[in-house]
């Protein structure tokens, strides 16, 4: 990187009597190729131990105010320029304390499979006082080529430290890329949870995206098509996990309220009817998942319609009788 050396003189006024030079200045501000602006501060320099107002210390020895010179870090790391007081000897920082001179921000990026990224240079630098530990060794300062998740397990980019050894593993996607609890909203059976929390205490990244799913929003995909090992089918298959058959862990089930006219109110108990069966052995066979608008009379009933498909006396107690079961008498 280089920087153009021109130092303004804002004003200047002679005293003639006293043959005394005023002379205003202000800080300057230089603009590098490829790390952002640096602000150059006369009023913080010319206070200093060693200057003491006497700007014979800097001009011209140093610098030349009549010469535009360019100068680059390795220039200034043999003495040119800053570098000729900026060593890290008599309470002066040294050059490659970066931050101290360049602008450093938090960076986002936009990663089209896995959403925005931030990179927060405060908690590396903090970490990492050498800003040569990255720069430019591993990165330009400014902007540079994107590069792939394969590439960093290689030891690319972030993967060079973020190797299981020197810092932990790009595999850790949750340590980076923000991952965040799913809501999905099912037409049938209403909102359900999916936990990455839960799932990546268990699982790594790698083994549902890209495989099974692509970072970001999927299309939907139907409870037959999990059973056949398609989506959360392909875990959930009652070998290593519970089988998406067993509908509640992830649907939630309520009691259901149903006001009944001349008969008083009826609560059905999804829970004492998940102790005996599956889901599947009522949905969608006997009812659709959710409340539904048709009202079912007991003469339906009594020819095996609704509840009463089970409720035969045989399977179970009749709807004929013992009314006080569900009925609130």
């Amino acid at each position: 990187m280089r920087f153009r050396f021109t130092l303004p003189l804002v004003a200047c006024t002679l005293a003639v009597a006293g043959l005394a030079f005023g002379i205003s200045i202000k800080d300057v501000v230089f603009t590098t190729k490829d790390a952002g602006k640096i602000v150059f501060s006369h009023k913080v320099h010319i206070g200093k131990k060693g200057i003491e107002n006497n700007c014979k210390a800097c001009h011209p020895a140093i610098f030349d105010m009549k010469k535009k010179v360019t100068y680059t870090m390795a220039d200034m790391e043999k003495g040119k320029s800053c570098g000729a007081c900026h060593t890290g000897k008599d309470g002066v920082f040294p050059l490659k304390d970066c931050a101290r001179c360049h602008a450093v921000k938090e960076i986002t990026y936009q990663v089209k499979s896995a959403g925005p990224t931030p990179f927060s240079h405060k908690k590396h630098l903090a970490k990492y006082s050498d800003c040569g530990a990255c720069h430019p060794k591993l990165f330009k300062a400014g902007h540079n080529k994107p590069v792939t998740m394969a590439e960093m397990e290689k030891g690319k980019s972030c993967g060079a430290c973020h190797n299981g050894k020197s810092a932990f593993s790009v595999n850790e996607c949750a340590r980076c890329h923000l991952v965040k609890e799913v809501g999905l909203t099912s037409k049938e059976t209403g909102k359900i949870i999916f936990s990455h929390k839960l799932h990546a205490a268990k699982r790594k990244c790698g083994e549902c995206h890209n495989k099974l799913y692509e970072a970001g929003r999927n299309k939907p995909v139907g409870m037959a098509a999990m059973e056949k090992g398609k989506s959360c089918g392909a875990c959930h298959n009652g070998k290593g996990l519970f089988d998406v058959k067993q509908c509640a862990k992830c649907h939630p089930v309520k009691a259901v309220n149903f006001k009944v006219s001349g008969a008083g109110p009826v609560k059905f108990s999804h829970d004492v009817h998940l102790a005996m069966y599956s889901c599947n052995a009522c949905h969608t066979k006997i009812f659709k998942a959710g409340r539904s608008a048709k009202v079912v009379t007991m003469f339906e009933m009594e020819k095996g319609k609704s509840c009463g498909a089970c409720h035969d006396g045989k399977k179970a107690f009749s709807v004929r009788e013992d009314c006080v079961k569900c009925h609130d008498m």
